[in-house]
């Protein structure tokens, strides 16, 4: 089945310190309650959910390729002066602080980039960017700047993730070497509704473009190729050329957790096998496994991703329970396990005796009052780093991408990270840093 948008979800953890607004503030704000002037690119999709979450600030610029699909959004905030060009809006509009991105991902970098370098604090969607390289040269970027960034990955922001890390420091389940991570949905059909590809294979018509949309502007630092309905709007996260995929847009999200509570590096291997591999679209199912080292006390780690399907049922599993309905996390640990949701919600200790008697730990780390959004808009005017800042959410997005070029190559890559660099096989590396059209650069 296609995967369906998801609703934006509101977490909201325990009252957060108000030690962080005493901070002097950067790049010009008069005070902490001072309203950050926005602009939103890419504002027809969840870029509109991500506004509304920002509304109390002032949305002074909407840049969008395709006017009419953004249209609701252009008619709610009628004071934003209108662009089609990011780059001219970078360039000519004075007032804009910060960026919040939401376009599709194959264009996150270039544009996170052009923000960043030109001052602008960036919200950018998940996953942060279309390539390991690209994700990087942003978190190196944000460092120099000093500009505030955050991923849109939001469970970061909930009371869900944060229990979790707790819980495993703590000791909850004892020592870790295996996890099993999982999003049951596949983008299928490749398409849309009225529309599908034969086994992913590009569609060989070439309607006309739409009056309306900027098609050269779409299509950004991707290769060229003729507009159809199968890419836009929407439906292009199958598309290897625009789109991460579920490891991108899932991974993003459930990954999170693995990588904050197990405090994981860069892996030394990835191996994939997938199913209906062809050039063109993403597969529709894959099991991905990741290899990370040792870290510190930490033991080494398996790290299986099931992409389109979901590891065994534990045999300790207690049969009333059943899994987070589309996808999350399993820590397998040598006292009991733990199992948490998409975003990090919801964990849970198994077997449930060991849920019922754990003595839950005193709560240490940072509570985020309201939205994942905010809390971006707090460092912007505090200077104390967001949660997912480029830093953090950078990594993580390498992790992720690592996993789409096994998937690529239907093998197992060995992993260079101080070098960005596949050791053992070398056809894998054009995918390390893809091939940018003429006319585009980082």
């Amino acid at each position: 089945m296609r995967a369906r948008p998801i609703s934006r979800r509101r977490f909201l953890g325990a009252a957060a310190t108000v030690a962080a607004l005493n901070v002097v503030p950067r790049h010009g704000f008069g005070g902490a309650n001072d309203k950050l002037n926005i602009a939103g690119i890419g504002v027809g999709g969840m870029g509109a959910a991500n506004l509304e979450a920002l509304a109390s600030q002032n949305i002074v610029a909407l840049c969008d390729v395709d006017p009419d699909y953004a249209s609701p959004t252009l008619k709610k905030y009628p004071q934003a002066r209108v662009w089609a060009d990011y780059r001219q809006m970078l360039e000519q509009q004075k007032d804009i602080e910060a960026v919040m991105i939401a376009t599709p991902d194959h264009t996150h970098a270039v544009i996170s980039m052009a923000a960043m370098r030109a001052g602008k604090h960036v919200y950018c969607q998940k996953p942060l960017t279309h390539d390991v390289y690209e994700a990087r040269r942003l978190a190196q970027v944000a460092k120099e700047t000093g500009v505030a960034t955050q991923m849109g990955n939001q469970g970061h922001s909930a009371e869900g993730i944060r229990s979790v890390c707790e819980w495993i420091w703590d000791g909850a389940i004892g020592e870790i070497q295996t996890v099993d991570a999982w999003c049951s949905l596949s983008y299928y059909p490749w398409g849309h509704a009225g529309w599908s590809s034969k086994w992913g294979t590009r569609p060989q018509d070439t309607p006309p473009v739409p009056p309306h949309l900027n098609w050269n502007l779409w299509l950004g630092p991707a290769p060229e190729r003729p507009y159809h309905p199968a890419y836009h709007p929407a439906v292009w996260r199958c598309w290897w050329d625009f789109g991460c995929g579920m490891m991108g847009d899932r991974g993003a999200h459930t990954l999170d957790a693995v990588v904050w509570a197990l405090k994981l590096g860069p892996p030394v291997s990835v191996e994939a096998t997938s199913c209906g591999l062809n050039p063109d679209t993403h597969p529709l199912s894959a099991i991905v496994t990741y290899r990370f080292p040792a870290r510190g006390s930490l033991p080494p780690l398996r790290l299986t991703w099931y992409e389109g399907t979901r590891p065994p049922r534990p045999d300790d599993m207690d049969e009333e329970l059943d899994w987070p309905p589309e996808g999350g996390a399993l820590f397998n640990g040598t006292k009991g396990k733990l199992m948490c949701g998409v975003y990090g919600e919801g964990p849970r200790l198994l077997p449930q005796s060991l849920n019922k008697a754990y003595p839950r730990p005193t709560k240490t780390l940072l509570r985020i009052t309201g939205s994942h959004e905010m809390d971006w808009v707090r460092a912007c005017k505090t200077g104390q780093p967001a949660g997912s800042e480029f830093g953090y959410s950078g990594p993580l997005t390498e992790t992720c991408l690592l996993g789409n070029i096994a998937k690529r190559v239907d093998g197992r890559i060995e992993w260079d990270a101080a070098d960005l660099k596949v050791t053992n096989l070398a056809e894998a590396n054009r995918y390390v840093r893809t091939e940018y059209r003429r006319g585009w650069s980082l």
